[in-house]
């Protein structure tokens, strides 16, 4: 009844264009347990990827590495990752009799549900990324996040892989010693000479660090602004490029191989790993490039001051005309005083376009702050997307935005410039 009922749903909704979670939402609704039921025939493993940056990019790269390595993947590609997401992506793939035909499940889930899907099915794996503010109104301070991932390494069976250049992550491991847990992260030889992604942890008066290194570790070492390796131990994924650019990605790759590598064991190849990492695409709105009639529009996810930081370091300075969407819906997060924490100096030397979106006005006046001009404000992401497109036709644009602004761009702009994949990635 649930499986039908959700099956239902999610026909009705892609036909009038609504949202992936709904489907999941109604068959949670009929049956409470579907998630126990459809996954328990899983028998190569359950991963959670969670943190505050980076799930979706690493969740795609860890799916396309392990389908590359034979195995049958199931995994919940919207970028809807609460619980009822993963609902939705199963239903998809399920038939009536509700039996998923897949050897793995890697599952991207925010924090908050990231635990609650524990609660009804027990994770082999869990890939711990970073712990950064985000969504203030729904996680309060950057230690309710932390303590969010390091109850769901308490309940995953089997491997933890956390970051250990984040000092929120790395310190879980004191936390489950009972875990088997293994690192990802840049590689200590040459860590001085990278930028760091991740807040100051100036709280702690322990300065402890993660422990040296193990073969079992990812170590990410940049080679230039593009090129990087992943070294386990002797072994070696790359010299390679990625399609997105900037060090989040390498971390995220360099993620992503870790885990591969515990969920496969013996079977982990790096040819294979480095040949699928060079081939896969950013995922939608992630540093994705449109092409809008020869006019080639990127699409930068933004949703707290760590991931705006690293965006702003890696497309700042780039002399294209920009706009900035922020909205401050639910899965936006509804407290936008995470944007004083930002520095948009990098900003300041061509200006801003466009700003747009529900607090268009907030995001222009923070601008005014940092002495970055803005020649339009609209809210309505509509009108400022014909109104952008159109005054900078022909040259090179880009939109940093917002989690349901970016999903709203991208609906106009599917049905504008009939996008390939939308209707499999994007509702």
């Amino acid at each position: 009844m649930a499986i039908a009922a959700g099956k239902l749903t999610r026909a009705a909704t892609r036909i009038r264009g609504g949202g992936s979670a709904f489907p999941g939402l109604v068959a949670e609704r009929v049956d409470p347990a579907i998630l126990t039921r459809t996954l328990a025939s899983v028998t190569g493993g359950i991963v959670v990827v969670t943190g505050t940056n980076g799930k979706t990019t690493t969740t795609k790269m860890l799916t396309a590495i392990i389908r590359a390595h034979g195995r049958r993947v199931f995994t919940n590609p919207t970028g809807s990752n609460f619980t009822r997401g993963v609902i939705s992506a199963m239903l998809g793939q399920i038939g009536l009799a509700g039996r998923l035909d897949a050897d793995v499940a890697v599952l991207e889930l925010d924090e908050w549900h990231a635990l609650r899907f524990a609660e009804v099915v027990t994770p082999t794996h869990a890939l711990l990324l970073n712990v950064a503010r985000d969504q203030l109104d729904r996680f309060a301070e950057i230690d309710t996040t932390a303590r969010l991932l390091a109850d769901l390494a308490g309940r995953t069976a089997h491997l933890v892989v956390l970051n250990r250049d984040d000092s929120f992550v790395f310190r879980i491991a004191a936390s489950v010693p009972d875990k088997h847990i293994r690192y990802f992260g840049v590689d200590p030889q040459v860590a001085g000479q990278v930028p760091s992604l991740h807040e100051a942890d100036v709280r702690f008066e322990d300065r402890a660090a993660p422990p040296a290194p193990t073969p079992d570790d990812g170590l990410l070492r940049p080679v230039d602004g593009r090129d990087f390796t992943i070294r386990f131990g002797d072994r070696t994924v790359g010299p390679l490029a990625l399609r997105q650019r900037g060090l989040a990605a390498m971390v995220n790759a360099t993620a992503a191989a870790t885990m591969a590598r515990a969920v496969l064991g013996e079977d982990f190849r790096t040819d294979v790993t480095e040949a699928v990492l060079r081939e896969v695409t950013a995922p939608f709105g992630r540093g994705e490039v449109i092409d809008a009639d020869g006019q080639p529009l990127e699409l930068v996810l933004v949703k707290n001051p760590a991931g705006f930081t690293v965006a702003l370091s890696t497309y700042g300075n780039e002399p294209v005309a920009t706009m900035i969407a922020i909205n401050d819906d639910y899965a936006d997060g509804q407290d936008v005083s995470w944007l004083y924490d930002v520095s948009f100096e990098a900003l300041r030397a061509h200006g801003v376009a466009m700003t747009s979106g529900r607090r268009a006005y907030d995001m222009a006046l923070r601008l005014n702050y940092d002495e970055v001009t803005v020649e339009q404000i609209e809210p309505d992401l509509q009108a400022a997307l014909e109104a952008f497109l159109t005054a900078y036709r022909g040259q090179p644009t880009r939109i940093f935005c917002t989690y349901t602004a970016m999903m709203s761009l991208r609906r106009l702009l599917a049905a504008r410039f009939d996008l390939a994949g939308f209707a499999q990635e994007g509702q």
